[in-house]
């Protein structure tokens, strides 16, 4: 019998100051509630690291480490990328 397949990790940069941050994380939320994965919103000016590289470009989804989304998710192509 196979192990129980490891469920995703999703970050999500943003920013507190970003209205988009915030339609995308609600947007997001559920799909990713469904797909039993673990969601983690990152503020990216917590960190100067994070800040110098998104710049101004959040909110960006990030699964397991790779880069998946920018501004725009598409939520089919997230559950689709959740299985």
């Amino acid at each position: 019998m196979a192990a129980p397949a490891t469920p995703h990790e999703v970050e999500l940069m943003v920013r507190e100051t970003c209205g988009s941050c915030h339609r995308v994380e609600a947007q997001i939320r559920p799909i990713i509630a469904a797909a039993g994965a673990h969601l983690k919103v990152v503020d990216v000016d917590e960190d100067p690291a994070l800040a110098m590289e998104f710049g101004d470009r959040v909110p960006v989804v990030v699964i397991d480490g790779e880069e998946f989304a920018c501004w725009e998710v598409d939520d089919k192509e997230l559950a689709h990328a959740l299985l």
